[in-house]
This record gives structure tokens, sequence and C-alpha cells, in this order.
């Protein structure tokens, strides 16, 4: 049976279990981390390919150097955490050798600057005819305000940041050749909500936290596995301008889903949009365990839903 690729990295986390792990924490959150002394050093890495992350068609080289960096710092504030340095790997085939190349890193450029990010080191390489990036995104927090995935617990409110299903319908909006919507600047720009995620980081009531690249339905589940628990979602709370298949399914949003002490939720909403002017919004709660899949309702009605996350295999 062919695998998905969720169980493939499973697979890959059972096969290196049995070699020690030298301080560092096991593969199943959005990075990994070590303690240095009261903070915590966390890193992640992130791949984009031609043809399956962009188009070199329909995205200018700036914007694919601007979204390589962001969706690894997007990966760092979900823990919480402050970016501070990348590491940046390339193979580019001889056509995207010269201005392609140096559009890119112009993009990359500015993107860093704005973050105030340093790149640190990496790597190039060519390739037969497509563009493969890599970046490694290392960031740094005081380790108690680190958020993990398994830390969610009954009660909680699922919260999320923005509105969901602009990149998905950016995509398709690309697809049909329409490359001037505003989803489909969404779509090849990614965000990074760094600022946000380092204030939630700070706030006790946030329990577990991770970042929607690959669509609610999906992301959601990381959570429910890796904390042992249950998850059931209003989709009519679940903020989004376009039809809630985008919303739900779609990948790359790059918003925070986060899971809030129950009785600090609506505070916490209301504190988060007048400290940030970007609206998080309550969409379900965290039950107890009850099977692998979410829970769908509309108001107090539970419904039967075919969504599933976006998925690279």
């Amino acid at each position: 049976m062919k695998k998905n690729e969720f169980s493939f990295i499973g697979d890959i986390a059972t096969l290196f279990s049995t070699i020690p792990h030298h301080g560092f924490e096991p593969i199943g959150d959005d990075c990994t981390l070590i303690e240095l002394g009261d903070d915590a050093l966390v890193m992640t890495t992130d791949m984009l390919v031609e043809d399956v992350h962009f188009l070199r068609a329909a995205s200018s080289a700036e914007e694919v150097g601007e979204k390589s960096l962001l969706v690894n710092l997007s990966d760092v504030a979900a823990m919480g955490a402050t970016p501070i340095a990348t590491m940046l790997s390339i193979a580019l085939p001889a056509n995207a050798q010269e201005e392609w190349a140096e559009g890119f890193m112009r993009g990359y450029h500015e993107a860093s600057h704005k973050a105030g990010v340093a790149l640190v080191g990496g790597d190039t390489t060519s390739s037969r005819d497509r563009i493969t990036i890599n970046v490694v995104a290392i960031g740094r927090a005081p380790k108690s305000n680190i958020k993990r995935r398994r830390d969610a617990r009954v009660g909680d409110a699922i919260c999320v940041t923005g509105k969901l299903g602009r990149s998905s319908k950016g995509l398709v909006d690309i697809m049909f050749g329409d490359l001037n919507t505003i989803a489909a600047r969404h779509h090849r720009v990614a965000q990074a909500r760094i600022t946000e995620g380092v204030w939630l980081g700070t706030r006790s009531e946030v329990h577990a936290m991770m970042d929607v690249s690959d669509g609610i339905a999906s992301d959601i589940k990381h959570i429910m596995e890796m904390s042992k628990v249950g998850a059931e979602i209003d989709t009519q709370r679940v903020p989004t301008d376009y039809d809630l298949r985008y919303a739900l399914s779609g990948g790359e949003d790059y918003e925070l889903l986060l899971t809030v002490d129950g009785a600090h939720a609506e505070r916490l909403c209301r504190e988060f949009e007048a400290a940030h002017g970007t609206p998080l919004t309550i969409i379900g709660r965290i039950t107890e365990p009850t099977s692998d899949d979410v829970c769908w309702m509309e108001g107090e009605k539970q419904v039967e839903m075919d969504i599933k996350g976006f998925t690279h295999f």
C-alpha cells in the first residue's frame, strides 16, 4: 500500500528513535530544540521545489526568495521563538544561474532584513532542469515560552490567527492564469506571524501551537496525535473569505493554530487583536479522544465532511 507523507515521517522517527538525541528533542514539532541555560535554541528546515511549491512562470525570483525564507520563519514563530539566523542551500539549472539567482537573493535578503535574521551559511550546486531550495532556520526563546504540539488539554479552545483559505484559492487562480488577485499574491509570497508567535509564546494561557501549512483538517490532527486528545471544530466559525474547503483543506496559509485555556480564550482573543490588529478566532475545542478524526460541527449539529488536508505525497 502506498504510504502517505505523515506515515513516512512516522516511520523515519521510529527508525531513528534508538539513536541518542544528544539533548535535541525528537521529530514531532515545527522545530527541534536544544536547551541553552534558561533559553532554548530551535531549528527547522523546509524545502521548496520548482513545479511543486512554485511555478517560475507565475512567480518572480524575488517572490520565491521571500517565500523561501518566510515559510521557515513561520515554523520558528509557531514555537513561540524569535528567528535569529538561517542557512540556505540552492540547486540551480543553467537557465537560472544568473539573472534569476540574483533576483532570488534580492528577495531573500529583503525579507531577512525586515525580520532581522542573519544568513550564516549554506551551499550552492547545479541541477538538471528544476530549482530546489532548502532553508534551515534558527530561533531562540526562553524555555518557558516554547509552545509544542503535545501540550493541548481537554477543555482548551482551538483558535486560529487571521483568515484561512487565501493561499489555496490563490493557487487555483494562478492555475487558471489569473495572477493578479489578492489570493494569488498571497500564495506566491507567504507570511510569517513572527511578532504574533513571539507574543503568544509569552502567554501561559496558550498550551499547544503550530503553523497552518497543510490545512486545518490536516494540521489539527498533529495536535490531536501528539497531545492524545480529540478535537471539535465548528465550520461556521472558521474565518475565511472563500469557499470553506479552501480554508479547511488548502495548504500554505501560514497562520497560527493554537489551543488556549478555555476559561481565558475570549479575553486572549480580544487582547491579541488589540495588540496586533489581526483577529484571533475561536473555531472549536479540544475534547477527550474518541477517534482519529476531527468532529465537524455546524453550530450545535454534528455534520459529516469528507475533508482532508494537503499532503505532499
